[in-house]
């Protein structure tokens, strides 16, 4: 048995029922669940990944709205950046493939967005596909079950894209089996902080437990802090945005935040963003929320 088995056993027996996990469930759910999860907790997104479907079953559908429809649809999920990205997406995959999303990985790495991690999670969990998908549990698993590390470095390396691929069955349909059971063993037993070893199909073997579980060296990662941060103050301007379809004047908005100059940041930060567009006046709407200007007759 490998790693591999041993994982593929263990998620057939315990794995969450999500449903971007149903075997009816598109690519373009897939894609949705995957940049959503990105910093999100399950418990959040799983409401947000059904509303969002149900508005926008395709690609299509989303791209024939305008993005501030797709921010207002994120809600508080949090870094509506993303809701841009697969607004974009939509857009390109319209453009480009015929409104559906591409099963070649090249083409979805073009995709706004889309990154390293995002691209192999599409091609591997929606199509089947044969890639290493790697994201903070897997990196987590990896170094402590093969390398005897207690964590993972904080961002994923060519290294470790070598080492999960090295972990993967041959034949594709098991290896993308092998990838989310992967990723779900770092989700629920090998967690950074009190890790469930002893329900872990890898306790036998793996090198971090053989070596008696070594705490980290060095600083650990603190939490990031969210009160009094312009993440917070962002968050404050979009929510009275989202509930406008007009645009709003810098006066309403001076009353979410009293600290002058840190909401000016935060405000200037969302226009270079593109999350928000200026008007004439001193007033601002969401992006595509701005309206049309329409020509002088002659």
């Amino acid at each position: 048995m490998t790693l591999a088995d041993d994982a593929i056993t263990w998620f057939d027996k315990n794995a969450r029922d999500l449903p971007w996990r149903q075997p009816d469930t598109s690519a373009w759910g897939v894609l949705v669940s995957e940049v959503m999860l990105q910093q999100t907790p399950v418990v959040r997104v799983e409401p947000a990944w059904r509303s969002w479907m149900t508005r926008w079953p395709t690609p299509a559908d989303l791209a024939s709205d305008p993005p501030a429809e797709a921010i207002r649809m994120w809600g508080r999920l949090g870094y509506p950046r993303r809701a841009m990205r697969l607004h974009a997406a939509a857009v390109a995959m319209v453009e480009r493939h015929d409104g559906r999303v591409p099963s070649d990985l090249d083409q979805l790495l073009a995709l706004p967005g889309v990154g390293t991690y995002t691209g192999r999670a599409v091609a591997t969990f929606a199509y089947g596909q044969r890639h290493p998908v790697v994201d903070t549990n897997v990196r987590r698993v990896v170094s402590r079950a093969v390398e005897g590390k207690p964590d993972a470095g904080p961002a994923t390396t060519a290294a470790d894209l070598v080492a999960m691929a090295e972990l993967l069955p041959e034949e594709p349909a098991r290896a993308a089996r092998a990838s989310i059971a992967f990723m779900e063993l770092g989700a629920l037993l090998c967690v950074a902080r009190s890790p469930r070893c002893t329900e872990c199909p890898f306790e036998a073997v793996c090198a971090w437990r053989r070596a008696g579980s070594p705490a980290m060296v060095g600083p650990s990662r603190k939490p990031q802090r969210y009160a009094g941060t312009d993440r917070q103050v962002r968050g404050l301007l979009l929510e009275v945005l989202r509930h406008e379809t007009g645009p709003v004047p810098r006066q309403r908005l001076d009353l979410v935040w009293n600290d002058d100059v840190q909401r000016a940041r935060a405000l200037a930060g969302l226009v270079e963003d593109g999350l928000v567009e200026p008007l004439s006046g001193d007033a601002f709407v969401l992006a595509g929320d701005a309206p049309a200007v329409r020509p002088q007759s002659l």
